[in-house]
């Protein structure tokens, strides 16, 4: 019998090599059957390591996309084209005068190779701002 390709994640090396790894296999335009299946894999076992270890339990969500993006070194209008949304909705997603939707905290999950359930999770929104008109 052959050993494993990809086993339970056990280090955060091991960890972040897959999530590396998890998101070249993202990036590629047109993937294989093969491609799609060890995406999966990695995800689930991504996803067994965060749960675990308990990783985002009280994390901010829009603090933690604020340290994706530094961590990536992408900038809002990166952002805006890598989940197909306009620079001004990136922007008040990240001033908190609008929430994640549902379609945006999948598609961050899959960019940043990370569970859902680090942007899924309650925060306060701004307040709006007073109408200075009346």
């Amino acid at each position: 019998m052959e050993p494993l390709k990809y086993k339970v994640i056990k280090t955060i090396a091991q960890y972040h090599r897959y999530a590396g790894l998890l998101e070249k296999l993202v990036m590629l335009n047109k993937k294989s059957t093969a491609e799609r299946d060890v995406m999966e894999l990695l995800q689930v076992l991504i996803e067994k390591y965060d749960r675990d270890h308990n990783t985002f339990t009280e994390a901010d969500p829009i603090e933690s996309l604020r340290f994706l993006m530094k961590d990536h070194k992408m900038k809002s209008v990166d952002l805006a084209t890598a989940l197909g949304v306009s620079t001004s909705l990136v922007s008040d997603i990240l001033h908190r005068r609008r929430g994640l939707s549902k379609e945006n905290i999948r598609k961050l999950a899959e960019q940043f190779s990370v569970s859902q359930e680090l942007f899924n999770r309650p925060y306060a929104l701004a307040a709006p701002a007073k109408d200075s008109a009346r």
